[in-house]
């Protein structure tokens, strides 16, 4: 991961090898920088953008070479859009894919911004645009220990490199995240995941905590539908705790619950094999959970977070939950296994009955839960759910000051029938129409404290958002996304 660092020489002075410089407006495209630019440099742009056609749409890239009046090998034009599109969206993008378009070598970035909040996009999307995962390859790259050279027009009481700072804690969390979601599944399992989270947590200058509740804990603990989901695998289940508490006592407590199928084959109720490429994704809720907590822990947030990741492998083996099954899940109610592939709300329901026992004020779950939300919000938007219409609307106000698009989700109370069920306290599954509501509704039964009142709980399904399948764009790259980290963060840091 490149480090940033706070621009001090003139643009016309700066030695390095790529110079990103935005472009806004059309017919002809203008040149903009957080700087006035070097009169040569300025000519030269004026004379080439209308012969080149360069294009100001968000994150769209023209590299030219020598450009004179600086010393930088190249520069990398990238579109700002036009006014409307402008915000810390359109420079986040853009950031993202001026670095990706820069290849090797040191890079400075000179976007303009009008405050600390834009800075913080423009940072955040650069490193984030970097982003590669090569561990499995045979011969992996080498890290380049690049800079990025920022350069900003804020004033020192603004504290740009603070913002710097706080910027690369937050991009190397979701990173990590990111690496998480992209290990190959016979080497990210419960066990593993769990390792990988002790050893982050130990390295990490965060006041963190680990616990870990294994088969033998959730057995003994009564955490049926975690139990029930990995009894089908030779790699048991895990529930990780993690948890991070600021020196003062009197603090926000947030739980944040994700759910980690290491692999889901859908147990019995197997999926087609084109369905099952990506499955080792389905742990990116748990991915995002965990990357939150450290990151909370390191920005040394004013809020109490407890993360908890319910880390289990949905297989189809000799001892697999089948379709009939009931369970008892922690917090006491019987459950009727519908359809096995349905797996990732049950160890979110016993993670979140677990949650509710430490009497916090909020929770929020985080998953890939449900293809039923992807068909209605696309591959880019995350959906929200919730019991409590404050919290649902800060997180969708979180997601976008987060640059990560999501939009509310009812929980109609006349779906609730839909998980009725003739032998146990609940059904696990509905039937086909609102699968994402039901889902949500099921998860509602579990935001519940001892007496049985509600705690006001979240719901994020980010099964669209949460692995991109397609080619980079912006500041996303292919693979893993790390979404809901930014939103996560920005919610907690609101509750300081």
């Amino acid at each position: 991961m490149p480090s940033l660092i706070l621009g001090s020489r003139s643009l016309a002075a700066w030695p390095g090898r790529t110079l990103v410089i935005g472009v806004t407006g059309s017919d002809p495209a203008t040149a903009i920088a957080s700087e006035e630019l070097p009169k040569p440099t300025a000519k030269h742009l004026d004379q080439v953008l209308p012969a080149l056609e360069v294009s100001a749409k968000v994150g769209a890239t023209t590299t030219l070479p020598a450009v004179p009046g600086v010393k930088a090998d190249k520069v990398v034009l990238v579109g700002l859009g036009t006014t409307d599109e402008g915000g810390t969206d359109a420079l986040r993008r853009a950031a993202g894919a001026a670095v990706r378009a820069a290849g090797k070598g040191s890079v400075a970035i000179a976007l303009p911004h009008a405050d600390a909040t834009e800075l913080a996009a423009i940072a955040e999307g650069a490193v984030s645009g970097d982003y590669t995962f090569t561990a499995h390859k045979s011969a992996p790259a080498t890290a380049e220990d690049r800079e990025v050279t920022v350069y900003s027009s804020l004033d020192r009481k603004d504290s740009p490199k603070d913002v710097l700072a706080t910027a690369e804690t937050v991009a190397r969390n979701v990173a990590w995240a990111r690496d998480l979601v992209n290990t190959a599944p016979n080497l990210l399992f419960p066990q593993s995941f769990t390792e990988q989270v002790q050893q982050v947590a130990k390295a990490s200058s965060g006041k963190l905590t680990v616990k870990v509740l294994d088969d033998k804990a959730l057995l003994e603990g009564g955490f049926g539908g975690i139990v029930g989901v990995g009894q089908g695998s030779s790699r048991p289940p895990r529930i990780v705790t993690l948890s991070y508490a600021p020196r003062s006592k009197k603090v926000p407590h947030i739980a944040l619950v994700g759910k980690g199928i290491t692999f889901d084959t859908g147990g019995v109720c197997i999926k087609p094999s084109a369905g099952m490429l990506t499955m080792k994704s389905d742990m990116a809720g748990a991915a995002a959970v965990a990357a939150t907590v450290v990151a909370a822990a390191e920005l040394g947030l004013p809020v109490a977070v407890t993360g908890y990741l319910c880390l289990a492998e949905n297989m189809p083996g000799s001892n697999a939950q089948r379709p009939g099954d009931v369970v008892t899940m922690r917090n006491g109610t019987t459950v009727e296994i519908i359809d096995t592939d349905a797996e990732g709300r049950m160890v979110l329901a016993d993670g979140m009955a677990l949650a509710a026992e430490s009497g916090p004020d909020q929770i929020l779950d985080v998953a890939t839960l449900t293809g039923a939300c992807v068909v209605a919000l696309g591959p880019k938007i995350f959906g929200v759910m919730g019991n409590d219409d404050e919290l649902r609307t800060a997180i969708t106000e979180a997601s976008d000051r987060a640059d990560e698009p999501s939009w509310p989700l009812p929980l109609p109370v006349d779906l609730r029938s839909g998980l009725d069920s003739a032998v146990a306290d609940l059904a696990h599954k509905g039937d086909r129409w609102g699968g994402a509501l039901t889902a949500g509704l099921f998860l509602q039964e579990f935001a519940k404290d001892a007496a049985g009142e509600p705690i006001p709980w979240a719901h994020l399904d980010i099964a669209g958002p949460s692995f991109n399948e397609g080619s980079p764009w912006g500041h996303v790259p292919k693979g893993g996304t790390g979404v809901a980290v930014g939103t996560m963060l920005e919610h907690i840091a609101s509750l300081g």
